[in-house]
């Protein structure tokens, strides 16, 4: 199946992922915020007292959660699996989950899950995403359940170091898909939504076009870390800084 669009590394697909996913290569790794079934889609979302409110409009794609058919064509449509939300699903018995503490002050949740096949220990972020108030001052509201660009690219980095291609059934504004351009992966996206196909390739295209300092970079709030892939490149430049 030919992708509707191509930007740089990134094959992109306006699509039911049902239909798109047998038809593309096994990827090393699914990163993915499916529907959790909680009405997100529609309506106005936000805060009103930190000037966040939007109106998503009608539309009816988060209401109800994906059904264990569609959930296991997604977990196996790669070698490894981090799937957002998966205290929403019928996933199985996991020693890595994803802890995102979002220093949430508002009235949604304070934290967020996602379900790993990860053999390893439970991990935690700090990173704020609270109204206005954002880690690294990320713009949102493209999409009601937009994630930070740098949370995707730390669930990106706890992955195998040997993770080249990752894929993301549920797409939807692309925040998967710049977090690979930053970090240097074959990016695979499917939405279904029309609008939301097109912001994630406006999003991809700018970020592909975007000149980058620290190539593959990314901010790690929970180790005081700012726009460096990993530890040995962190000791890299401190090492040259005192030369």
């Amino acid at each position: 199946m030919k992708p509707t669009e191509i930007i740089g590394n990134c094959s992109l697909y306006l699509g039911d992922c049902r239909e798109v996913l047998p038809h593309l290569p096994k990827v090393d790794l699914v990163l993915t915020d499916p529907p959790y079934g909680i009405g997100a889609s529609k309506g106005t979302w936000g805060s009103s007292n930190k000037g966040t409110v939007k109106d998503y409009g009608k539309d009816d794609w988060d209401n109800a959660p994906i059904d264990d058919e569609l959930l296991g064509l997604t977990i196996a449509a790669g070698t490894n699996a981090i799937i957002f939300g998966g205290n929403y699903f019928n996933v199985p018995p996991s020693p890595c989950w994803l802890v995102w503490d979002k220093e949430n002050t508002g009235d949604f949740a304070d934290a967020e899950l996602a379900w790993t096949n990860l053999q390893k220990a439970v991990r935690l972020k700090r990173y704020m995403w609270n109204g206005m108030l954002r880690a690294n001052n990320e713009q949102r509201g493209d999409h009601p359940t937009q994630k930070p660009i740098g949370v995707m690219q730390w669930a990106l980095d706890l992955a195998p170091k040997t993770t080249l291609t990752v894929a993301d059934p549920f797409a939807g504004s692309g925040t998967t898909g710049v977090a690979c351009v930053r970090m240097g992966k074959t990016f695979y996206g499917i939405e279904r939504e029309p609008k939301y196909f097109d912001i994630m390739c406006e999003r991809i295209m700018r970020e592909v076009d975007r000149p980058q300092l620290f190539p593959f970079s990314y901010g790690t709030t929970d180790k005081d870390k700012q726009g460096f892939q990993s530890d040995s490149q962190l000791q890299l430049i401190q090492t040259s800084e005192k030369v």
